[in-house]
């Protein structure tokens, strides 16, 4: 029990996290209450940083052939990624039931088991662990273990059982979602206006198939999945297209509300939150499954490292610290977008604004890295390297004392963190080494990249976290001894013979 955790919710976020889980030591088990992958697919691709996540454990390769985004926008107001130094460009197109299956078949193969067909119900909390109810095929029954992680969506079990509170805007209108065979539509892959404060998107997804996205004033504030008819669907976009689709038929169709909520707390004792059950927002660019996927891997190698013993209990609550303020960036990034996207003529001055701001490269690359990932920064305690908290681009290249060439993401295939010296320093290395138990030390030099004519390369001696965050940095990146212990734990005890 004590090394076990249950990870309730099988959808990204879940799978996700209890992949982590295992890279770092512990044991996960993920419960699902449906009897069987839905196949439904509300994302359509991830953010540029998800992907460099994947990447960094070697899945983005399983995913096949992807397409990536030619242009970017924020609200339907394009930016031109072009113009940036980093690469912002995401993956469009890829349903979220190829992200599921991808991982399903990786937790397969770390041999974590996924239980279909079994509910939560209820559970209860002890000093050292949580006893969850489940309603499953074969009746009820418990499960126990040292921590719960509810990745449940939205409308979360495990967030309701747990009393966390989730405040946020209420619904002011609905949407439709299907993905739709038998029909020759425009491509319209950013959304387009419809007078009114309307809007529609559609997308070719290949196959024959197209998603379309109806935002109409019109449909009820609480729209019931349950109750839509594919009759509705092709009413609705005729009315705002003109276009007939009533000759078309859906493989999956669904009814959304703009609704949002934001968990207050992501970690309550042994219980904590990740994904949509932390923040819950309309369908938007795939940006709140991108924000889940990085709660999965900034969470991931915390809880294991608490669970085997190797960190402390607190490390947990950087979790919240880190990610909660990036859950209120997500919730109010989604309301701008949505008021930009669904709002009429009276919203182009500001529209105007905005277009006038992405023109130069500041303003583009704040937008894009809000909407990429890539300009997230944590705070790494004491320490003035301009580096610090950043990502550590998962492109650089290191030369290996044999003559082999790495990129950083395959130094991270393992989940453990890295101390890289590409320097002569080799202090840093002689501290790091009573944490070699739970990080990587890797020797080499920096190939440098050509990028706009300009080489550069990464730092010479650094310290970068699981998810590939940068946790000390020579020189000014604060104190080596006590990043290692905040981050991974005491130094391991040195037998003397």
């Amino acid at each position: 029990m004590k090394t076990r955790v249950i990870v309730v919710g099988a959808g990204p976020v879940g799978l996700m996290l209890a992949g982590e889980l295992k890279l770092g030591g512990a044991d996960a088990v993920v419960y699902d209450k449906l009897p069987a992958p839905s196949g439904e697919s509300r994302a359509l691709g991830f953010t540029k940083r998800v992907g460099e996540v994947f990447d960094q454990r070697g899945l983005l390769t399983r995913l096949g052939q992807l397409r990536r985004g030619q242009r970017g926008h924020f609200g339907g107001v394009g930016i031109d990624l072009d113009i940036l130094d980093d690469d912002h460009h995401g993956v469009l197109g890829l349903p979220q039931a190829r992200t599921e299956e991808m991982l399903t078949g990786w937790l397969t193969e770390l041999g974590v088991p996924i239980l279909r067909g079994h509910e939560a119900v209820g559970f209860s909390e002890s000093a050292d662990g949580v006893t969850v109810v489940f309603d499953g095929p074969d009746g009820r029954h418990e499960d126990t273990a040292a921590y719960l992680v509810g990745c449940d969506g939205g409308q979360s079990t495990i967030r309701s059982l747990a009393g966390i509170e989730a405040p946020g805007w209420e619904s002011t209108r609905g949407m439709y979602m299907a993905d739709v065979t038998g029909v020759e539509l425009p491509q319209r892959p950013t959304g387009a206006h419809v007078p009114g404060g309307n809007m529609i998107l559609s997308v070719s997804l290949g196959d024959g198939y197209y998603r379309v996205l109806i935002h109409d004033k019109s449909l009820p504030a609480h729209p019931d999945s349950a109750t839509l008819t594919f009759t509705d669907v092709a009413d609705a976009w005729q009315r705002m297209t003109g276009e007939s689709i009533h000759h078309g038929e859906a493989r999956w169709m669904a009814a959304f509300s703009n609704g949002a909520g934001l968990a207050v707390e992501y970690r309550r004792g042994r219980v904590l939150l990740a994904g949509d059950a932390a923040h819950e927002t309309p369908p938007l660019a795939g940006w709140g499954l991108s924000t889940g996927i990085q709660d999965a891997v900034n969470l991931g190698w915390k809880l294991a490292a608490v669970v085997t013993g190797t960190a402390p209990e607190g490390l947990l609550d950087t979790y919240h610290a880190e990610r909660h303020p990036l859950g209120q960036q997500l919730l109010r990034n989604t309301h701008a977008a949505s008021m930009l996207y669904l709002s009429g003529e009276e919203m182009d001055p500001l529209r105007e604004v905005i277009r006038e701001l992405v023109a130069g490269k500041d303003g583009a690359g704040h937008f894009a890295g809000m909407v990429s990932g890539l300009t997230v920064r944590y705070d790494m305690g004491p320490g003035e390297h301009p580096e610090l908290g950043l990502r550590l681009s998962p492109d650089h290249v290191l030369e290996l004392p044999d003559g082999t060439r790495k990129r950083v993401a395959e130094l991270l295939h393992a989940g453990r963190g890295l101390l890289i010296s590409a320097g002569t320093c080799g202090k840093a290395a002689s501290i790091a080494a009573d944490w070699s138990d739970r990080i990587d030390i890797v020797y080499g030099n920096w190939v440098p990249e050509e990028d706009g004519g300009h080489p550069h390369t990464g730092p010479a001696v650094v310290l970068v976290r699981p998810d590939g965050y940068i946790a000390w940095v020579a020189p000014n990146g604060g104190d080596l001894p006590a990043a290692l212990e905040r981050w991974f734990g005491s130094a391991r005890l040195t037998v003397n013979a």
